[in-house]
C-alpha cells in the first residue's frame, strides 16, 4: 500500500514537472529566435493579447506562435501514434510511419512536384501540397484498414506495411529520377519535414482533428493494457478484437497522416518518445504512459524545432534532422539494453 503511494507521488510528481518544461519550451519557443524577444515582453503580449502593429507582436502573433502550437502538437501527435502501435504491434521498434502511411504522403507531393500533377489545379500551391499529402497517407491508410479486417497475424500485417511503404517508396524514386533539377531539390526540402510556415489556420485544422483523436487514445488506455497481455486475455476481457484493431490502427494513422500533410515526414519521435515515457515512468501502464508520451512528445518536438532555427541561424534545418539525432542514439541504446521491454 506504502509503496503504491510513494509511486503514485512520483508520477504525480513528474507529470507536474512535465507540464512545468512543456510551459517553459513554449515561452522560450518564442522568445527565441534571429529576433530575440524578451521572455516579460513575450508574457505581456500574449497574456495581454497585445495586436498592434510592433514588429515583436508581429512576430508573436503572426511566426512563432502559430509555428511553436503546431510543432507542441505534431510532436504529441507523432508521439501517442508511435506508443498506440508498439503496443498493437507488441514491437519497440514500430513507428507511426511503420505501415506506409509517411511513404504514401510522399508519393502524392512526388506526383504533384516532381510529376506536374496538379489535380485539375491551374498552379502547385502549399494547400494542393497539403491536400495531396493528405490524401496519400488516407489512401495507404484505408489500404491497411481493409487487410486488417482480413488477416489475424498482427506480424502479417505489420510485413504488408513495410511492403507497401517500398512499393510508395520505389515509385517516388522514380519520380525523382525523371524529374527537372529545381522540382527535385523543392521535393527533398518538403521531405525533410519543417514548422516553419504555419498559419493560424492550419494550426486550427490540426487541433480540431488531433486533440479529439489525442483524447480518444487516453479513453481506450484499458483495452490497451489488456492487449499488452495477449489477444487471447483481451477477448477473455471481452473486448473485439477485429474492432478494435480498426480503432488503434485508425486513430494512429490519422494523427500521423495529419501531420505529416502538414510538417511533411518527422523522424523518430513516434519510434523513441514512447520508450523516453517508459524509462522516465518505469511503467508500461497506458494511462500514465499515454499522456506521458503525449506531453513529452510536444516538449521534445518543440525543443528540437528551436535547435532547427538557432544551431545554424540564419539557416534553418530540417527538423527531422535534428530528431534524427535526438532519436537514432534513443533507440540504438534500447536494442542493446532491451531483453523483456515490453
Amino acid at each position: 500500500m506504502e509503496l503504491g503511494k510513494v509511486r503514485n507521488t512520483r508520477v504525480v510528481t513528474i507529470f507536474i514537472f512535465l507540464l512545468f518544461l512543456l510551459l517553459v519550451s513554449f515561452i522560450i519557443n518564442i522568445s527565441l529566435g534571429s529576433v530575440g524577444i524578451g521572455i516579460g515582453e513575450v508574457v505581456d503580449i500574449i497574456t495581454k493579447q497585445l495586436s498592434g502593429e510592433g514588429v515583436h507582436q508581429a512576430i508573436i502573433w503572426k511566426i512563432r506562435f502559430p509555428r511553436t502550437l503546431a510543432a507542441i502538437l505534431g510532436g504529441a501527435s507523432l508521439a501517442a501514434a508511435g506508443l498506440l502501435l508498439q503496443v498493437f504491434f507488441r514491437n519497440p521498434i514500430v513507428g507511426p510511419f511503420v505501415l506506409g502511411i509517411s511513404s504514401g504522403a510522399t508519393l502524392m507531393v512526388g506526383l504533384v512536384i516532381l510529376a506536374g500533377f496538379t489535380f485539375g489545379m491551374k498552379t502547385v500551391s502549399p494547400f494542393l501540397i497539403v491536400g495531396a499529402a493528405f490524401l496519400g497517407a488516407i489512401l495507404v491508410m484505408a489500404v491497411v484498414l481493409l487487410v486488417s479486417s482480413k488477416v489475424k497475424s498482427i506480424v502479417t500485417l505489420l510485413v504488408i506495411g513495410l511492403m507497401v511503404g517500398y512499393l510508395c517508396s520505389a515509385v517516388t524514386s522514380l519520380l525523382t529520377a525523371l524529374a527537372e533539377k529545381e522540382k527535385v531539390h523543392g521535393f527533398v526540402m518538403w521531405s525533410m519535414g519543417s514548422f516553419s510556415g504555419y498559419t493560424w489556420q492550419q494550426v486550427g485544422i490540426v487541433a480540431a482533428i488531433g486533440i479529439p483523436l489525442l483524447l480518444a487514445s487516453f479513453f481506450i488506455c484499458k483495452p490497451l493494457n489488456a492487449f499488452l497481455l495477449g489477444e487471447d486475455y483481451a477477448k477473455s476481457m471481452g473486448i473485439n478484437i477485429k474492432s478494435f484493431r480498426f480503432v488503434i490502427v485508425s486513430i494512429s494513422s490519422v494523427l500521423a497522416a495529419l501531420i505529416t500533410a502538414f510538417t511533411g515526414p518527422v523522424a523518430f519521435i513516434g519510434m523513441a518518445v514512447p520508450h523516453i515515457a517508459r524509462m522516465l515512468f518505469q511503467t508500461s501502464d497506458n494511462r500514465v504512459l499515454i499522456p506521458g508520451t503525449i506531453l513529452l512528445g510536444g516538449i521534445i518536438t518543440a525543443l528540437c524545432d528551436l535547435t532547427a532555427r538557432m544551431l545554424l541561424s540564419p539557416v534553418e534545418l530540417p527538423v527531422s534532422a535534428i530528431t534524427s539525432f535526438f532519436g537514432a542514439p534513443i533507440v540504438i541504446m534500447m536494442l542493446l539494453k532491451r531483453r523483456n521491454a515490453m
